[in-house]
């Protein structure tokens, strides 16, 4: 007998075919009957599901196949192939995936403000402003696969030829910024730093929001050139993009 109280029998092909009439009657009492052919297992009998209820099910075992990949070592191709069938957020680095979840508040709050800063500097320029979710892949030196990562903001300057046939972006953005959260703040603060560095990132913003502060990392020669914390009234300033800043007062309301 199953967790939910539903018995099951096995029968014969020959027993199904002599009592047939029975075993609907018996399926038909939420029970299921399976039959056997040649010895193997051949066919499950089972109750009769409305299309929605069908439905149902299927979306509790895609969520439940979905969140069983969170921390689980694949392969890049293999990950490329989860992630485009599942509806969540992931990320794959060094190997694994990992699963995002929804933003507080506060977080897209401070992100929307970043977007606005962002879009009204670089208006009329090439280079452009994304935001999450939005894949982009980062090659580190020596290293065949890609992490792939869904940073919450990035300035790209390089989009014109670095789309593939998929539209897929490709390249490599010259700023990225993570918001920090009780959840990600290792990742972004090790593993991000790490991924970002090594992949050709010229920029890394990391906003904390329980501390108020803003962390510019500027990059050189795939290395940690300077660092920058930025708190209080203090104005965080690029130094990837001259003229590029945001008042910590406004970005922290």
């Amino acid at each position: 007998m199953s967790e939910n109280n539903v018995f099951s029998k096995t029968i014969t092909a020959t027993e199904l075919k002599k009592n047939l009439g029975k075993y609907l009657d018996y399926v038909n009492e939420n029970n299921e009957v399976v039959i056997t052919k040649n010895g193997e297992k051949a066919v499950r009998m089972t109750p009769y599901l409305s299309d929605y209820d069908r439905y149902y099910l299927m979306q509790v075992k895609e969520q439940a196949l979905d969140y069983q990949y969170g921390g689980k070592k694949v392969s890049y191709e293999e990950f490329m192939d989860i992630s485009e069938k599942s509806e969540l957020r992931m990320e794959y680095i060094d190997g694994e995936i990992i699963l995002l979840g929804s933003p507080t508040v506060e977080h897209q709050e401070i992100s929307g403000f970043l977007h606005i800063i962002f879009s009204q500097f670089l208006k009329g320029k090439k280079c452009k402003v994304f935001y999450a979710p939005f894949d982009v892949h980062f090659f580190k030196p020596e290293i065949k696969d890609p992490d792939v990562c869904q940073p919450d903001l990035l300035i790209a300057c390089d989009i014109e030829e670095n789309v593939n046939a998929k539209g897929r972006y490709m390249g490599t953005p010259t700023l990225v910024v993570e918001i920090l959260s009780p959840s990600t703040r290792s990742k972004d603060m090790v593993k991000k730093l790490n991924t970002y560095m090594l992949s050709g990132v010229e920029e890394f913003w990391v906003v904390d929001p329980i501390q108020k502060t803003i962390m510019i990392y500027d990059f050189q020669d795939l290395q940690i050139e300077s660092c920058a914390i930025y708190k209080n009234d203090e104005v965080a300033v690029s130094q990837a993009f001259d003229g590029l800043a945001a008042p910590l007062a406004e970005v922290f309301v």
